[in-house]
């Protein structure tokens, strides 16, 4: 059985129109739906830009930056989350994960100016020993989740509900609350200027090749596409499904190192609702729930939109719990429109 091929169901080109987007002709190359509905998003707030505040919104560098530092972020986690989405799962520990992974790496990146280092034996180390610590917490607690799963047949909602909420408790207990600061500057710097978008892009390319050209990618659209026929097919479902979410821990790891060094402190406070904002970048960018469709491409536009719509809305003035109300529209009215789509393929 092991020997018969698995044609990939509902391929990520399923998903090419985006989930905004869906009504365009199927002739159109992959994601220009929703690089169109990115497009118009950025234009229509720099026409408000002129018209409430008579300044460009798409025009001010710092801005700009500040947009492409926030996707960097949200972008990693959410490479890790699309992939848990292609499969039929969900992650809601990502942001927790941040939290957890940032304090125990700054906690590793303290120098001999602290005032009151968590490790007084252990100050000044190379840079690779915090980096390495944070991404390898993210890497245990992403497999913790997969383990769970696959192990004991919880649902990947509430297995990882109950990580969210422990790895945000044990980032609390590990710092007493207290941020984690005097950070080296070895460590900071893969937080500083462009690095945070480097490594975000880096990250997106690898996995996007991973997803359209290796049978890792190959396997698990087929676990999306029907578990249940990937399964008599022959592929291991279990071992790749333990993989999806150990690589969404790490990656989640990665993000909290990454902010940790942006920002020179580690914080159990850090990553609140990142979760959400990396399961909405995946599902603009025309992620199914319903598993089997999803693209890398996608998910980046998807969290540029996000980073457009907060910047935006800020810029013109919009409260901070109107953008979430706005928010919470876009997300479910993107999930609306894939179920609706969905329910016409069958």
């Amino acid at each position: 059985m092991s020997n018969v091929k698995i044609e990939k169901p509902l391929t990520s080109g399923s998903a090419g129109k985006g989930a905004l987007f869906s009504g365009l002709s199927g002739k159109m190359p992959k994601d220009t739906g929703i690089f169109i509905v990115m497009i118009g998003i950025a234009l229509i707030f720099e026409i408000l830009g002129w018209y409430i505040r008579d300044q460009s919104f798409l025009m001010n560098p710092n801005r700009l930056l500040l947009i492409v530092l926030q996707v960097a972020i949200i972008g990693i986690i959410a490479v890790g989350v699309t992939q848990v989405i292609i499969t039929t799962g969900i992650d809601l520990s990502s942001g927790s994960l941040i939290a957890l992974t940032a304090v125990v790496a700054a906690s590793l990146a303290q120098t001999s100016d602290s005032i009151s280092p968590m490790y007084p034996g252990l100050l000044d180390l190379p840079a690779a020993i915090p980096i390495g610590a944070g991404i390898g917490v993210g890497i245990v607690c992403g497999f913790v989740n997969g383990f769970l799963i696959t192990r004991t047949g919880i649902p990947p909602f509430i297995a990882t509900l109950g990580m969210m909420v422990s790895a945000r408790g044990l980032a609390q207990y590990y710092t007493k609350g207290n941020p984690v600061s005097f950070l080296s500057d070895g460590f900071t710097s893969i937080g500083q200027g462009a690095m945070p978008v480097i490594i975000f892009l880096v990250i997106a390319v690898i996995f996007h090749i991973a997803l359209k050209h290796t049978r890792y990618g190959k396997y698990i659209y087929a676990i999306g596409g029907n578990m249940t026929s990937a399964r008599v097919s022959g592929i291991n479902v279990n071992k790749y499904l333990v993989t999806v979410y150990t690589i969404a821990g790490g990656l989640a790891g990665l993000a909290g190192v990454v902010l940790a060094a942006r920002v020179s402190s580690g914080q159990s406070s850090m990553g609140m609702s990142y979760e959400l904002d990396a399961i909405a970048a995946a599902v603009i960018g025309g992620s199914s729930l319903m598993g089997g469709v999803g693209r890398i491409t996608g998910t980046l536009i998807g969290a540029v939109i996000l980073g457009l719509i907060k910047s935006g809305f800020t810029f013109i003035g919009v409260d901070s719990y109107i953008q979430d109300i706005i928010k919470g529209i876009i997300i479910v009215a993107a999930v609306a429109i894939d179920m609706r789509r969905n329910r016409k393929k069958h």
